[in-house]
């Protein structure tokens, strides 16, 4: 299989499509979509195991009794820190000019940047210092974000695009089993577990940076703070674009909702006799159900040319996911639970990705319409701590927040089902 990295043709001026005049027509090669679907896999690494267990366990060491507030508010600031990063990302992704390129310099510098946020975050001790550290690691997250999602736009073909995307999400829950597997089965502290997952980061980073090379691209006006908000305001009035936008938020809440007090749940509610074995039972559950769901849906929506319908029904399986939780707490339904939501979240992301690039307002600035989108991505993992920190340690508990889960899917749905501009 070829691993050359080609320059993508430009489609002809009149096509068909939200990409119509820029979009790439030469396909993308199995070795390419590989590589791609590796730089991904060590970015889910990097990002979420911290957040499923190397962060409250960090936590609970520091302050046992207030690791709900205090796990919440670590998230709630690096949410507010990448609210502000991603957008600012994307648009200075879209002007950066070098002989590295100007995706392949963001994906480089965020890389090595969350890398180093990682290391850092491995060496606090009071929660403030964890909270500033977790903070900075959003800066280095939100440029890796902006390169890596333009991409597929500079490079993937309309057609292929959920293929390409299954490849990002496929990595997801793989990322996430692999990191707390390591974890446990070397018995590394979280401040070891931190230093294992930044390295890894960056060894699954460097095959694809070595071979990409950026297309051609025309020259971007100077980015004022006045046209960034101008040209932002101009995405989100664009009905599909700001459809998609609300959609991708909150069913994005919704999995963040029921995964990011998996933990506590485990060792506080259902008072399991070893809650990290059961973490990762769980996240297995959630990898398999999700690479196999992830890997079908994602191509048999190119052949069939359809992006709406399955988004609308692998959100659904995690409103029934919330649901199952909500009525029926029990460690074995948390673990058919875990296969549900992870089935369903790992195929509508990869078509949703899909989708989200068809309606992107503005082909030469795809990296920062692109930042404004991956807020829905980003932002909810950041705030569904503090919304959940709020239910849990209120007389309502666990059963309120996975009802909630099931509630905020189904919304998402009805969101999604409003773009018109894609089938």
């Amino acid at each position: 299989m070829s691993t050359e990295f080609h320059h993508p043709a430009l489609a002809p001026a009149g096509t068909a499509g939200a990409d119509a005049g820029h979009g790439p027509t030469e396909p993308v090669s199995r070795g390419w979509t590989t590589l791609f679907g590796l730089i991904w896999f060590g970015y889910w690494m990097a990002s979420l195991v911290p957040l499923q267990l190397l962060l409250p366990e960090q936590l609970e060491a520091i302050d046992p009794s207030a690791k709900v507030h205090d796990f919440a508010v670590v998230n709630a600031v690096s949410g507010l820190v990448a609210l502000l990063a991603l957008p600012l990302c994307g648009a200075l992704c879209d002007r950066s000019r070098s002989r590295f390129g100007r995706r392949r310099l963001w994906v480089a510098a965020g890389s090595l940047s969350l890398a180093v946020g990682l290391a850092v975050t491995a060496r606090q001790t009071t929660v403030a210092g964890v909270t500033a550290a977790w903070a900075a690691c959003m800066l280095g997250l939100s440029a890796t974000t902006a390169g890596l999602t333009a991409m597929i736009a500079d490079r993937v073909p309309v057609d292929q695009r959920g293929m390409v995307s299954s490849a990002i999400y496929g990595p997801q829950a793989l990322g996430v089993v692999a990191g707390i597997a390591l974890v446990s089965a070397l018995g590394l502290t979280p401040s070891s577990g931190y230093l294992a997952i930044a390295a890894l980061l960056i060894i699954c980073a460097v095959p694809f940076l070595v071979r990409y090379r950026d297309p051609a691209h025309s020259a971007e006006p100077p980015l004022r703070l006045r046209t960034l908000l101008a040209s932002m305001g101009r995405a989100l009035r664009n009905r599909d674009f700001a459809w998609a936008f609300g959609g991708r938020l909150l069913v994005n809440l919704a999995n963040s909702l029921g995964v990011c007090y998996t933990l506590y749940f485990l060792t506080d509610d259902l008072k399991v006799p070893d809650p990290t074995s059961s973490l990762l039972a769980c996240t297995v559950a959630y990898l398999v159900a999700g690479v196999l769901a992830t890997s079908v849906v994602g191509v048999l929506s190119d052949r069939l040319r359809r992006r709406r319908i399955f988004v609308a029904l692998t959100a659904l399986l995690q409103a029934v996911a919330g649901f199952l939780l909500a009525a029926f707490p029990s460690l074995t339904v948390t673990l058919v639970a875990s296969a549900i939501m992870g089935a369903g979240f790992g195929a509508y992301m990869s078509v949703d990705q899909a989708l989200i690039t068809q309606v992107l307002p503005d082909a030469e600035s795809r990296a920062q319409d692109l930042g404004i989108m991956n807020i829905g991505s980003v932002v909810p993992p950041a705030l569904a701590p503090m919304i959940a920190s709020l239910i849990i340690t209120s007389d309502r508990g666990y059963p309120v927040l996975f009802a909630l889960v099931g509630a905020t899917s189904t919304v998402g749905v009805l969101l999604v089902y409003r773009v018109r501009s894609v089938r």
